[in-house]
């Protein structure tokens, strides 16, 4: 399927995935405690506040078995709480403590500290044609922001 500016999206869509899956695997972050998907879950907490189970299952876009046996892994690692939630006595919200706070924003700056390393191996150019893809990257990945 080619767009009008001649573009094929499938090739992009291929190029895309392959040069996020070997990006990402660049700089993961090196915690010793967290994997990527408690990492991902519990930066969603943060980003969030307090969400229900349900909720974080479908924006982290996973079952609910996993989201369950993240937030016990998370809860027993004492980096998010559970409050009952006062509407349904049968659900609850999930929060982060301070000390989950406090890992995501170790993670955050460990990635990005090794994003910066890799942006040493590119031009100015190359630089300045990222950010101008900043804003489509975060619509695609689900991050952009409501107005």
């Amino acid at each position: 399927m080619t767009n009008e500016s001649g573009l094929d999206r499938a090739e992009i869509a291929a190029r895309l995935a392959l040069s996020v899956g070997r990006l990402n695997r660049r700089i993961r972050a090196t915690s010793d405690t967290l994997t990527p998907g408690q990492i991902s879950a519990l930066s969603t907490i943060v980003r969030c506040g307090p969400i229900r189970p349900g909720d974080l299952a479908r924006v982290e876009r996973v079952a609910a078995p996993t989201i369950t046996r993240l937030l016990a892994d998370l809860e027993t690692k004492h980096l998010v709480t559970r409050t009952a939630d006062p509407d349904d006595g049968r659900s609850f919200f999930v929060g982060s403590t301070d000390a989950g706070a406090e890992a995501i924003l170790r993670a955050r700056t460990e990635r990005a500290q090794h994003v910066l390393e890799l942006f040493e191996e590119l031009t100015d150019e190359q630089i300045a044609q990222l950010a101008g893809a900043l804003d489509a990257l975060d619509t695609a990945a689900g991050l952009a922001q409501n107005p």
